[in-house]
């Protein structure tokens, strides 16, 4: 009753006061909102993607890597007794502990880099021994999966050579499983209660080097225009600015070509006048050159007198390993869209002679003849090693 009377006393109300229509205000409150909602998102720009740094660009090619690897801990030994009804003197019957799993590097011919090798290994731990004589579980094998051509040294000692795919290495041994009571038993002990802990594994660090880096390697001074060249020639994407320095790591480009054929093109940070001193870094960056089969020089024809560069260059290379210089080689002149490089061009081709490609990493200018060079080196690479016995590098 309430209610019926509280509605009947509203429409009375309502009838009184006549035609109720919403104010103004509140009619035109929602069309105004959702005008301002359209216009905030006609000005709002669409979501971009954040650019890597170089720091996160230095991921993608990684040729050395120190490694701490520890072998799984044994499980431990237990002490217990036979217990069974009318049975009084059991006998002891406690298990052995398992074996800790070893941690092994095992070569993979679809690793191509060591980015992807952690600082620190730790194998499986063996499981401990039970009643019954029950033995503890051995702790599972750890796999570590390496590129083809894979240096393990321990300081200054190599101990293995993984050229071959499926090649292993044992890096560090798992511990040995400890003993239960039942191991103590004796003629002149009937009842030991002794048991043995499980053994820590074996303890290692470990240095990992690349033999090979890549096919070939793009020599050249600070701001000589080497990553825009492997944007060019394949679909790497190493960071590129007009300052010197732009590269901090090696980076790696594929080239392909017809018949399924691919040759692996490095980017190596510039090197400057006395890298072999370890100037700006120069050894670790003369280390990733030694690691290339064959070279390309790449000189700025933009700055004055630039077939000095080469002689630099080969300088430097020749003070960190003698005959470094000698390997079968490229020397590629960039930048010839500038005027000044065109003007140093007949001047550089007679003092290099006709060997000397002059291209444009920028526009693209000439790259067809850089290609066709650079697959004639990788041919006749391929068939020195195959002279020699030895196969060579497939990426």
């Amino acid at each position: 009753m309430p209610s019926r009377l509280f509605s009947a006393g509203w429409r009375a109300v309502m009838e009184g006061v006549g035609p109720w229509t919403l104010p103004t205000w509140m009619v035109l409150a929602p069309r105004l909102l959702s005008v301002s909602c359209v216009d905030c998102a006609e000005h709002q720009e669409p979501p971009r993607k954040k650019l890597l740094s170089e720091k996160k660009l230095k991921r993608h090619f990684v040729d050395c890597r120190r490694l701490l690897v520890r072998g799984g801990r044994g499980g431990d030994g237990v002490s217990c007794f036979h217990s069974e009804p009318r049975k009084e003197f059991g006998g002891p019957d406690g298990g052995d502990g398992g074996s800790g799993g070893h941690v092994i590097l095992r070569v993979d011919r679809q690793v191509k880099s060591l980015s992807s090798i952690q600082s620190q290994y730790q194998g499986f731990d063996g499981e401990g021994g039970g009643r019954k004589n029950c033995f503890g579980r051995n702790g599972a094998v750890l796999y570590i999966r390496v590129p083809v051509g894979t240096l393990v040294k321990e300081g200054d000692k190599v101990l293995a050579d993984l050229s071959r795919p499926g090649d292993e290495y044992i890096a560090a041994l798992g511990g040995a499983g400890g003993k239960g009571n039942r191991f103590f038993l004796a003629n002149d002990n009937r009842a030991p209660v002794t048991c043995t802990p499980g053994q820590p594994g074996q303890e290692r660090v470990l240095f990992l080097e690349l033999k090979t880096m890549a096919h070939a390697g793009l020599v050249g001074l600070p701001n000589a225009g080497k990553s825009s060249l492997l944007r060019a020639i394949s679909n790497a994407k190493p960071a590129v600015a007009a300052y010197p320095f732009t590269t901090l790591k090696p980076h790696v480009g594929v080239v392909h070509y017809e018949g399924h054929q691919q040759i692996a093109v490095a980017d190596v940070p510039g090197l400057v006048r006395g890298a072999h001193q370890n100037r700006g870094l120069g050894l670790a960056f003369l280390r990733h050159i030694e690691r290339c089969s064959f070279l390309l020089f790449v000189l700025d024809l933009s700055v004055p007198e630039p077939w000095t560069q080469l002689d630099d260059l080969k300088h430097e290379l020749d003070q960190y390993e003698e005959g470094l210089s000698n390997r079968p080689h490229a020397v590629i002149a960039n930048k010839i869209d500038l005027p000044q490089a065109r003007a140093n061009l007949p001047e550089l081709q007679a003092r290099l002679g006709a060997k000397a490609i002059a291209l444009s990493a920028a526009t693209g200018e000439n790259l067809e003849e850089l290609l066709l060079r650079l697959k004639e080196l990788h041919d006749s690479h391929a068939a020195s090693e195959l002279q020699r016995g030895r196969q060579p590098l497939r990426w």
